[in-house]
């Protein structure tokens, strides 16, 4: 289907005289509704009111002297009110906050971890002993048997994994599972 000079035509009266996309589409026949809108807005007829420049000169282009319509008058508007002036300066608006978390590069210091008060003192006391009978393995020793919990900071030598033995089912031991997966019930209870 081709836009020949009819149905743009067509298109441009039917428009102007309110009728729908769909509408336009069904009497034209052969395209759709989303092709009547890319046609419309392509020739800045997307204005039904009359006020929009673009429209008006389109259809002074195209309209026929016989079939041309007056332009209506606008409406004139009130005057505007004078702005108050400001008795103390105008704060800046917060900058936004990006929920998006920002890559560290390697040898970076580490963003701050969770608080003491988020993670339960049970769980974290039973870490820290657990942690002096870590076996400290590499990444490369690690296996499905073996705590994947990392400790330090991995950009330097003194990076290790905990190495004991996994609970069953979870990628860390019985210590690090307390730490890592708290009921959402024990974290909600401790924000209060």
């Amino acid at each position: 289907m081709s836009w020949n000079d009819e149905r743009v035509e067509l298109l441009k009266k039917m428009w102007g005289e309110g009728q729908s996309a769909s509408q336009i589409a069904k009497e034209l026949g052969g395209v759709t509704r989303n092709a009547v809108i890319g046609k419309v807005h392509r020739l800045g007829l997307s204005n039904r009111n009359g006020s929009g420049a673009a429209s008006a000169a389109s259809e002074a282009k195209t309209a026929p002297a016989a079939e041309a319509k007056p332009a209506p008058k606008p409406t004139p508007k009130p005057a505007p009110k004078p702005a108050p002036k400001p008795e103390a300066p105008a704060e800046a608006a917060p900058a936004p906050v990006s929920r998006i978390k920002a890559i560290i590069p390697a040898g970076q210091p580490l963003p701050p971890q969770p608080s003491a008060n988020e993670i339960d003192p049970e769980a974290l006391a039973k870490v820290s002993e657990i942690e002096k009978k870590a076996k400290r393995l590499t990444l490369m020793e690690l296996t499905e048997r073996t705590c994947k919990w990392p400790v330090g900071d991995p950009a330097t030598d003194d990076f290790w994994f905990c190495g004991l033995p996994v609970q069953a089912g979870k990628p860390y031991c019985e210590a690090h599972v307390g730490v890592a997966f708290q009921p959402m019930s024990n974290r909600r209870d401790r924000k209060r």
